[in-house]
């Protein structure tokens, strides 16, 4: 592997990411390819200037002059390849096992993310912090404020039961064991479907008419864009809120965001 510059890397250090893998990484972190979303607004907020790949579904921070490598879930193995990057940033529910594989195969360092709550083992903010450090960057200001964002919110003075759809034709909702629904129960919404729906599953299909009791829906407008037009008439028995797909699922400088504007959201 080599430096932006010439001439081989002659330090290397051993970082452990979220899937307790292994991962040696040159010292310092100059190239970095990004096929997360939600990581690639991560490093840029942080580092600027250190990202050289990201997917075509990076949006955030906008006007980001950086190589596009197609998407998550079919990136564009030999062209992030080419771009020699010292460290690939992947997740493990939004990257596929194969993509990962043909990368390592081809001698690049992958560092997997696995984040599916707020805190704990699988918890954003140490997560981010972990992966943020196998870059080498300290710890932001941003991570550090929303911690405290987060830490300061009140405890929910009611509990209300939820249906989270993601799309449409056919309907699929949030399951079990997610990072939105871990970030919903914080204000007080338990998903009717964590249990993962008749299957058991992350992201199940569902019938609209044949939901457990609830008394919210939550239409987020990404993946699918729900609009006030399209979705709520579905649920004609129950309100619906419309809010921010990235304020509901997206995990780095989104989150400062999220804690303070969530809760009118959700009303």
């Amino acid at each position: 592997m080599k430096e932006a510059g010439e001439g081989t890397v002659s330090t290397i250090w051993t970082v452990t990411d979220d899937e307790h893998r292994a991962v040696e990484v040159p010292m310092p972190v100059r190239r970095v390819v990004s096929i997360v979303p939600s990581l690639t607004e991560a490093v840029a907020i942080s580092a600027p200037g250190l990202l050289v790949g990201i997917t075509d579904w990076c949006t955030h921070p906008p006007g980001l002059d950086v190589t596009r490598v197609r998407g998550t879930k079919n990136p564009d193995v030999e062209k992030i390849v080419a771009l020699a990057p010292d460290l690939v940033l992947a997740n493990q529910e939004e990257n596929r096992q194969p993509d990962l594989d043909a990368l390592r195969a081809a001698g690049v360092p992958v560092y997997v993310t696995d984040i599916r709550t707020l805190d704990g083992e699988h918890g954003a903010f140490d997560s981010l912090g972990r992966m943020l450090a196998a870059c080498g960057i300290d710890e932001p200001p941003w991570l550090v404020e929303a911690r405290s964002a987060w830490a300061e919110l009140p405890e929910p003075r009611q509990r209300r039961r939820a249906v989270i759809p993601i799309w449409r034709r056919p309907w699929m909702a949030v399951g079990r064991d997610t990072f939105t629904g871990a970030v919903l129960s914080r204000f007080g919404i338990d998903n009717v479907l964590v249990d993962g729906g008749p299957t058991g599953e992350r992201y199940p299909r569902f019938d609209p008419d044949d939901l457990p009791p609830h008394d919210l829906v939550v239409l987020p407008d990404e993946p699918y864009l729900f609009t006030a037009d399209d979705g709520p008439e579905a649920f004609p028995d129950v309100p619906s809120a419309l809010v921010s797909g990235r304020l509901l699922t997206w995990y780095g400088p989104s989150l400062v965001e999220a804690a303070r504007q969530l809760p009118a959201a959700l009303g």
